[in-house]
């Protein structure tokens, strides 16, 4: 369960929940997909968020890292497949992220 930024609403609480594994675009678009996806994988990652492929291979890095998502690799027909999945920790991060965004945009809600 994602657990509620606790009430008040001060500017210091809600911008301690802005995490910054996610404050760059394409680590923010790759936990988005992920979030409404079981997986996703690189070449899919690339086509949707329209980055070169050392843009994606260094913020799925930098996430897998964080263990905000999980890498698997195999091979579909004979060719290399990378896929990657949120983890529950992952998931858990990205929503209170996203609380708290939206938290500063409407703080009375």
């Amino acid at each position: 369960s994602v657990e509620q930024i606790s009430k008040p609403f001060t500017l210091k609480n809600i911008i301690q929940h802005i995490n910054k594994a996610f404050d760059h675009r394409v680590r923010l678009g790759i936990m988005s997909i992920l979030m409404v996806n079981e997986y996703a994988d690189f070449n899919m990652l690339k086509e949707l968020l329209g980055a070169t492929d050392g843009n994606i291979a260094s913020h799925t890095k930098a996430l897998e890292k964080e263990e905000y998502i999980k890498v698997e690799k195999s091979f579909i027909n004979r060719k290399p497949n990378t896929r990657y999945i949120a983890t529950a920790e992952g998931r858990e991060a990205f929503s209170k992220h996203i609380e708290a965004l939206e938290k500063l945009i409407n703080p009375n809600d």
